[in-house]
């Protein structure tokens, strides 16, 4: 296939579609990430979700892998283990004939997973090409149990602050810079965008940077961006300050009512 001839997201998703249907061990076959937030755009991958019978996940991949090797030669095949428990296979495909950024994003779940990521609230709303006689639904959210689980989460966070965001001073105080600045990104910077996730939008606390631009008000961004951006060793300083008062600031806002508030409770 020629340069200016690539694949399209469409045609990749209607041969899968195709070469799935006809298999009694598939049941459903759908699309989340940004088409589901309606966000898609010329930089998005392929996030691509399948139901399938216990005992034939490793058969479903062979099929996938067969169906897109008509199309292209698969480039490059990324694996992402996950519990066991959690009936999640995960691989990511990377297409001779496609942009470099039109990455495929494969989660194969088995039939019993406890956990399918379709949760409207949670997961955006999925595009289904397949779901034989609706045998796969999306769940209501389980808003008492999210908030329960919001809750701890604000607690260990508070303490895990407490124990261990003076780290950053403290590589600060030994001139340590590189140090201090990752434990400033990955501790200080890194909690207080989870703080402000629980505040402003709890049903994503746990997405980390993912879709922030699009979920915290635009003034938090901004400040955001001013504290990510450090210019030198006196400006690490400044702002570990600020990002720690703010910190502080946030959690003395939140409250249980109005995490379920937010939550929909």
């Amino acid at each position: 296939m020629s340069k200016t001839n690539k694949l399209t997201r469409e045609a990749i998703i209607q041969a899968l579609a195709n070469s799935l249907e006809p298999l009694d061990y598939v049941y459903a076959f759908w699309e989340a990430g940004a088409v589901a937030f309606n966000r898609i755009d010329e930089w998005s991958d392929i996030d691509l979700y399948l139901v399938v019978d216990d005992d034939t996940v490793e058969e479903t991949f062979l099929a996938v892998e067969n169906s897109l090797k008509s199309l292209s030669p698969i480039k490059q095949k990324y694996n992402v283990p996950h519990p066991p428990e959690a009936g999640l296979f995960q691989a990511f495909y990377r297409l001779e004939d496609v942009s470099e950024y039109l990455i495929i994003d494969l989660a194969v779940f088995k039939l019993s997973s406890p956990d399918k990521f379709l949760e409207p609230e949670i997961h955006g709303n999925a595009v289904f090409y397949l779901n034989k006689s609706d045998r796969v639904k999306p769940p209501s959210l389980d808003k008492d149990g999210l908030t329960t689980k919001v809750q701890k989460r604000l607690e260990r966070l508070r303490a895990r602050f407490d124990m261990f965001n003076n780290f950053t001073q403290k590589e600060i105080n030994r001139g340590n810079y590189l140090e201090a600045i990752d434990f400033y990104r990955g501790l200080t910077l890194a909690s207080l965008v989870e703080a402000l996730r629980i505040k402003h939008n709890p049903v994503h606390h746990d997405f980390r940077m993912r879709y922030i631009h699009y979920e915290l008000p635009s003034e938090v961004i901004k400040r955001l961006r001013y504290l990510f951006f450090v210019e030198n060793e006196k400006k690490l300083q400044e702002k570990y300050l600020e990002a720690t008062d703010w910190f502080h600031e946030i959690l003395s806002t939140v409250d249980q009512k109005e995490i379920k508030r937010s939550i929909g409770q």
